[in-house]
């Protein structure tokens, strides 16, 4: 550790596991990943079997249990946010579904000035590069031979067959791939699950090179701050087993995501420096936009009882544990080799919007992210909420002190504009569900219930029942307005030396569903940019654009 490296990766999470891999591919160069998060045991359950994906929620030991301050818009409820505190981050805690956004957002992305290289165009070949997609993989839309490989879900549940019919009946299309060349419609979803296991982007990209000598990887190592030299970094200041000391390196790249980014960024004097001087930080660039333009997914669940016994709520009782962990552990089968998240879609609830506006899943049961469900027999239920919702929240550091968790405030529903889109989300929601289609297994809504109806009765329930879809980005936004923070051509912070952030905070807007996928993409494309290597040609395939009628 007392030698200078030529990449300092802060963060070994989704993001910078797959720089890790990337910048070390050249041998002269040397590559450092500092993880604050503990190893991901190979012998850890709750890792790597899908259906245990609730397990680590609300777990210290896998998560960093982050909450919001009091949202003013929902009751002034905190809403909890997990983030994966082990190597691999929250790709190793996920509900592993892999959804690139819909190839209009990143021509929204390049409609700001200096992103002209993020259009679906440039991106594309780098979700090729990293996919190996294996449900698919002739379709000139997505990748055969990259690190990730992707199942798509088996759907066998009489439920899926249902729920695809009555999206049809409700007026809704179906689509052969929600990745490739139309997003709109219903269809199986990809995930992140090879035979039967969890591919978490450390394990993908980590552990196939771990024994490089150019890559040192250190876990349970957290980094206080940025060091600078002037406006330089020139190390970083990391406590490991209580005791702080510096690292050199040539070049510091920020992975810690859309919360830690900018909490490291303000505790090293770079961020909005009337509110860096306030807690004596010695601003060393005043960039306001560090902390600012936060973005997330809100989400509410959909709940109805089930009249047949087809759903998968009998594998939640206890007594079952064993004999699914047995099957899972020796076959790599069975209910425990599930995500749950095996289907779903994209719709615009109104005619005014571009491109899908809402996302959904459905489950072939009725349960919280938590592993809570509700009272009863068979369920099943669908996650609903607006994609591209304008409101906007802030993170900000309260001390100097790096174990201090900053202020999160994202200012759910703040918006009339995210109101009415909500409205309309549990209005189509309901439509769906209670089609022809259904009937057959319809035994009747459980939540909201019949007792939410009108409008303010709607919102008043998505405020006391809504939950984060666990999507923060964009507190780092790249672009060259007064508020980026990032360059989109380079992923240098503006305004100094020898510092790169490559992460979901970068992104100027949220994508359009899980951002997993994009945050990969990112990592692969500023693998290029960093390392100076000529990027990948893009791909000007045509992709749908729906017609007003």
């Amino acid at each position: 550790m007392d030698q200078q490296y030529d990449y300092i990766i802060v963060g070994g999470g989704s993001a910078g596991s797959a720089l890790g891999n990337r910048l070390s591919a050249s041998p002269d160069k040397s590559v450092l990943i500092l993880e604050a998060g503990r190893r991901d045991s190979k012998w850890d359950v709750f890792i790597h079997m899908p259906a245990a994906l609730s397990f680590p929620i609300g777990n210290k030991r896998y998560d960093w249990k982050y909450e919001s301050e009091p949202e003013p818009f929902m009751n002034d409820r905190r809403i909890y946010h997990a983030r994966g505190k082990l190597l691999g981050g929250s790709s190793s805690i996920n509900g592993m579904i892999w959804q690139r956004g819909n190839p209009m957002d990143y021509e929204r992305w390049a409609g700001d000035l200096g992103m002209e290289n993020w259009d679906y165009a440039h991106c594309l070949p780098y979700f090729k590069k990293m996919e190996n997609c294996l449900a698919d993989p002739a379709n000139p839309y997505r990748g055969n031979s990259g690190p990730l490989e992707l199942e798509r879900g088996p759907i066998k549940s009489p439920l899926f067959k249902a729920f695809f019919d009555s999206t049809q009946q409700a007026g809704y299309s179906r689509t052969d791939d929600v990745n490739g060349f139309k997003q709109e419609g219903f269809a199986a979803f990809d995930r992140n699950v090879r035979r039967g296991r969890r591919l978490s982007a450390a394990r993908a990209y980590l552990y196939p090179v771990r024994n490089r000598k150019n890559l040192t990887i250190k876990t349970k190592a957290m980094v206080r701050k940025v060091i600078f030299e002037g406006v330089r970094a020139v190390g970083v200041e990391v406590i490991i087993k209580g005791k702080s000391t510096v690292i050199r390196g040539k070049e510091i790249v920020l992975c810690g995501g859309a919360i830690n980014t900018p909490q490291i960024l303000q505790l090293s004097g770079v961020g909005k420096a009337s509110d860096l001087e306030k807690l004596g930080i010695k601003v060393v660039k005043d960039l306001p936009g560090v902390g600012s333009n936060l973005q997330d997914h809100l989400e509410v669940y959909v709940q109805y009882s089930c009249t047949q016994p087809v759903s998968m709520q009998p594998m939640l009782k206890f007594w079952r544990r064993p004999f699914i962990g047995a099957e899972w552990l020796f076959l790599r089968k069975g209910p425990g080799a599930t995500n749950h998240f095996e289907a779903g879609g994209f719709a615009r609830s109104n005619d005014s919007v571009a491109y899908p506006n809402l996302m959904f899943h459905f489950l072939p049961l009725a349960i919280r992210y938590d592993g809570t469900a509700p009272s009863g027999g068979h369920g099943y239920q669908v996650h609903v909420g607006p994609m591209y919702s304008d409101s906007r929240g802030t993170i900000s550091i309260k001390s100097t002190d790096p174990f201090e968790k900053p202020s999160l405030r994202f200012n759910y529903l703040s918006t009339p504009q995210d109101r009415q889109e909500w409205i309309e989300a549990v209005h189509v929601a309901r439509n769906i569900l209670t089609q022809k289609a259904m009937d057959p297994f319809n035994g009747g809504e459980v939540s909201p219930g019949a007792g939410v109806a009108s409008d303010e009765e709607i919102l008043d329930w998505v405020r006391r029942d809504g939950e984060t879809a666990l999507h923060p980005s964009c507190t780092a936004k790249m672009g060259t307005d007064e508020m980026s923070v990032v360059d989109p051509k380079t992923m240098k912070v503006h305004g100094v030396e020898g510092l790169r952030v490559v992460d979901a905070s970068v992104f100027p807007y949220v994508t359009n569903g899980n951002i997993y996928a994009p945050v990969m993409m990112v990592a692969e494309k500023a693998a290029d940019l960093i390392l100076g290597n000529e990027p990948l040609p893009p791909e000007r395939l045509d992709f749908y654009r729906h017609v007003a009628s």
